[in-house]
């Protein structure tokens, strides 16, 4: 599937049939091991109330979905959120990164990426923060975008009985 296909936009409201491709791939992601906050199995009622809180941030205008679709179907998405701060108004932290199993490693998550950071410009943004668990190559493809690690919050994710991660904090300038 070429990447070209793929565009990266900004959505400020959440319909319900938006809502429910979106409850889908984040159970999808979260069943095949994506490190978006949930550790599998996991069911899309498991999922539903973390989703409904983030479309009640995204109407309240307190974050933005940067949605990722391929030939118009919905593909993943990333969520972009503003400091609450006036002191941090430049910074914005990027969470729940995610392309559908489906469609993973194509190139996509680059794609996604891009239109993040192509958002947070035309936001007004200048750096942008997130954090990856350790364990899973994701702060490796951060790296490769340009983001730098500044610390490690030492075993603040734990996966299950006897398996704590570490959060890994970086940072990019936009």
């Amino acid at each position: 599937m070429p990447v070209s296909a793929a565009e990266v936009q900004a959505v400020a409201a959440v319909d319900e049939a938006l809502r429910r491709e979106l409850l889908t791939c984040w159970t999808d992601v979260s069943n095949a091991g994506g490190a978006v906050g949930f550790v599998p199995p996991v069911t899309e009622d498991d999922v539903a109330p973390a989703l409904d809180e983030l479309v009640r941030r995204v109407r309240e205008g307190r974050a933005l979905l940067a949605l990722l679709t391929v030939d118009g179907a919905t593909t993943g998405f990333a969520v972009l959120a503003r400091a609450a701060s006036p002191l941090r108004q430049h910074w914005a932290t990027v969470f729940r990164v995610q392309v559908h199993p489906s469609r993973q490693g194509t190139g996509l998550g680059r794609v996604l990426m891009a239109g993040v950071h192509a958002i947070a410009r035309d936001e007004g943004l200048e750096f942008l923060h997130l954090g990856a668990r350790a364990g899973t190559g994701a702060d490796a493809f951060y790296r490769r975008l340009g983001y730098r690690e500044v610390g490690r919050l030492p075993g603040a994710v734990r996966v299950g009985p006897g398996d704590d991660r570490d959060e890994i904090l970086l940072v990019c300038r936009l």
